[in-house]
């Protein structure tokens, strides 16, 4: 699928999955028992707060209500519950994991530590999500719409790994100039977002759900400045601003007001692959190898009709932000743009992680 007709597919995803949907297949009933959600993160970041609002809805669609109960497993950047996840064969509907982006990613750059295999699981929705970028107060004040005030700064950031969904707003702040330094190892964005309040960083980034549920707060006690977004992708592939942020910039235009830094050329390339990879489709629901495919089709079925809910696109935006979701073939698509990017970007991102991090991958 080309990312043309995958973004003119997002543009229509929920009626879509709403219009094609069929019913749960009689023969399914989940009554009396209990859904294992699974997040390879802590309790405070994105993934927490995007499974926490799909949970009740989809107890409520499942036929038999079945109790649907959220678990952290942070470690190693998500890989320690990816790992597990892989291992989970034979699934009767009960255990599910949820992916981010900063799983997707060490699964695409060859990390070491990846023992999973995305093409053995069954995504039965994926959502896609946008990521804000924000300031403490002293750089606030100074910035312009560009870095060019920042770069005699120094900043510090929470970063998840080297490898994770961080490569996002860490190759984005090296492209503007700007001199970041990383403590590496949180668990979850919501532990980088700890450490901004207590001072520790003075830096920090959130997708969507992070910012709108907890960093929001942050900017309006005056505590933090929005600095920009990633953006969102049109139907032609262009970055065009967040529409849960349309009053942000996103980084392109930050980028072009900054002085060196460059929207064309490897590095732009390689940046926009990894955001598409790692936003558009970042959040994914899977069931493990070997679930029949009616529990399958029940669950997509479940969620669809999730997404024909009157009242889905007010709830979802404020706790979720203002993103396609996708059931069925169109959460297979969106599995498949979230884990395909080209050699070249590959190539490049790996050299930099090697030259800026020490991380060897190839």
């Amino acid at each position: 699928m080309t990312l043309s007709t995958f973004t003119r597919r997002a543009a229509m995803a929920i009626a879509a999955t709403a219009a094609f949907a069929l019913p749960a297949s009689a023969d399914v009933d989940m009554s009396g028992k209990t859904i294992e959600w699974t997040i390879p993160f802590s309790e405070t970041g994105g993934s927490a707060k995007w499974a926490n609002f799909f949970a009740p809805l989809l107890s409520e669609a499942l036929p038999g209500n079945p109790t649907v109960v959220v678990k952290f497993m942070p470690g190693a950047g998500s890989t320690k519950g990816a790992n597990w996840f892989q291992e989970q064969t034979g699934g009767d509907g009960t255990v599910m994991f949820g992916s981010s982006g900063s799983t997707q990613f060490p699964y695409l750059l060859g990390d070491p530590r990846v023992r999973y295999e995305y093409n053995d699981w069954n995504p039965v929705m994926a959502s896609g999500t946008g990521g804000v970028a924000y300031l403490n107060a002293e750089a606030g004040a100074k910035f312009d719409g560009s870095a060019n005030n920042l770069k005699d700064m120094t900043f510090i950031y929470g970063n998840q790994g080297a490898t994770r969904l961080d490569i996002i707003p860490a190759l984005a702040w090296k492209m503007l100039g700007m001199n970041v330094e990383h403590v590496l190892g949180i668990k979850g964005r919501g532990d980088g977002r700890k450490m901004f309040e207590s001072g520790e960083a003075t830096i920090d980034y959130q997708t969507s759900s992070g910012y709108l549920k907890g960093s929001a707060q942050l900017v309006e006690a005056g505590k933090a400045v929005p600095m920009m977004t990633w953006g969102s992708i049109d139907a032609a592939g262009n970055i065009v601003r967040d529409p849960t942020f349309p009053d942000m910039p996103t980084f392109k235009e930050v980028c072009e007001a900054t002085d060196g830094c460059e929207t064309s050329g490897d590095q732009w390339d390689a940046w926009k692959a990894f955001f598409v990879a790692g936003f558009p489709s970042q959040k994914i629901a899977f069931l493990p190898a070997g679930t029949d495919q009616e529990i399958i089709d029940t669950f997509s079925n479940a969620f669809a009709s999730i997404a024909a809910r009157d009242d889905f696109a007010e709830i979802s935006a404020a706790r979720l932000g203002k993103y396609p979701m996708y059931t069925g073939k169109d959460a297979k698509g969106a599995l498949t743009n979230a884990i395909t990017v080209s050699d070249s970007a590959k190539a490049f991102v790996q050299g930099w992680l090697k030259e800026d991090f020490g991380v060897e991958l190839n």
